[in-house]
């Protein structure tokens, strides 16, 4: 597995905050684009280059990250890329014994090599998948309810 890590500096999280306005904007407009290339014109190239819509909008992602300050990591790896318990502690923002709990309860499947356990990046980005939209049911379930009370929600 290749990574790209690359840790914010203030400079670049005040130029990232200045554009992220029309960062959103021009994102917002391409994701409704139903072609899958957006063409780039960069100052000082004559030609326009194509590239995947995809590509456009995962670099404006990375620049959301850096305008709110996060360091980023940039993974490339096929399908049966295994990890560490502790880099996967590290995509999470969890302990890396929290890890551990989750695989031994199996929420999360892996393999054992020698006595390291094993995750395969698959696996991690579908239990983050799951979780994140659990955490998003939930808070549409307690935001009902608040409703419902009349909370003032």
């Amino acid at each position: 597995m290749e990574a790209i890590l690359e840790k914010t500096t203030r400079t670049d999280q005040e130029i990232a905050r200045a554009i992220r306005p029309k960062v959103s904007e021009v994102s917002t407009e391409i994701a409704k684009n139903e072609s899958d290339k957006v063409s780039l014109k960069i100052a000082g190239y004559e030609e326009e280059l194509e590239i995947p819509k995809s590509a456009i909008l995962l670099f404006f992602t990375i620049l959301d990250k850096m305008a709110e300050g996060n360091s980023f990591a940039l993974f490339h790896s096929d399908n049966n890329t295994d990890i560490s318990t502790q880099q996967a502690a590290e995509m999470l923002g969890v302990s890396r014994p929290h890890i551990v709990n989750l695989l031994e309860k199996g929420e999360i499947p892996f393999h054992k090599v020698g006595t390291h356990r094993r995750i395969q990046l698959k696996d991690l980005i579908a239990y983050d998948k799951k979780m994140k939209k659990k955490r998003a049911d939930n808070l549409d379930f307690l935001a009902g309810q608040a409703q419902d009370l009349n909370l003032g929600y």
